[in-house]
């Protein structure tokens, strides 16, 4: 038995459907991975103190949603960032070390991600923590001001 599936169909999805993972699951396991997604992973095994985060949010979600997902990067990095994260957060320095590497690449998905979901929703200059800005790597720091301009 043949089986085709169009471009916007990947075998077992519904159309219309993401990839997702179940809550049981874990970075790595989840099938069809995005770059998007397959991000959130590599995070989660790069920087394991995103697990929590990482397993709450598939429990809400029912799925990983990686723009949902780094709002909470965004909020941890920074508070880390201003001291205010507790022992056991990441640390800031890894997570922008980490996301810099991966803006290199240049993967549509990932640099999506990247730039709309973590760079966009870094503190605008009136708010704690917008010295953040300034500890940006290279490709990062220039995809931040040029959606940013003002910071």
């Amino acid at each position: 038995m043949t089986t085709t599936t169009t471009s916007s169909e990947m075998p077992g999805e519904t159309p219309g459907e993401m990839p997702d993972a179940t809550p049981s699951a874990t970075p790595g396991e989840m099938a069809s991975e995005t770059p998007s997604v397959r991000l959130v992973s590599d995070l989660v095994a790069r920087i394991p103190e995103f697990r929590d985060v990482y397993e709450d949010h598939v429990f809400r979600q029912g799925v990983v949603q990686p723009h949902v997902f780094f709002w909470d990067v965004v909020q941890d990095t920074v508070r880390s960032f201003l001291g205010e994260a507790p022992a056991t957060a990441a640390d800031w320095r890894r997570t922008l070390a980490f996301l810099e590497e991966q803006s290199c690449r240049g993967i549509l998905g990932i640099d999506e991600v990247i730039v709309t979901s973590f760079l966009g929703d870094l503190p605008s200059p009136h708010e704690p923590g917008h010295a953040i800005v300034q500890q940006l790597g290279p490709v990062m720091a220039a995809k931040f001001v040029r959606i940013r301009p003002l910071g």
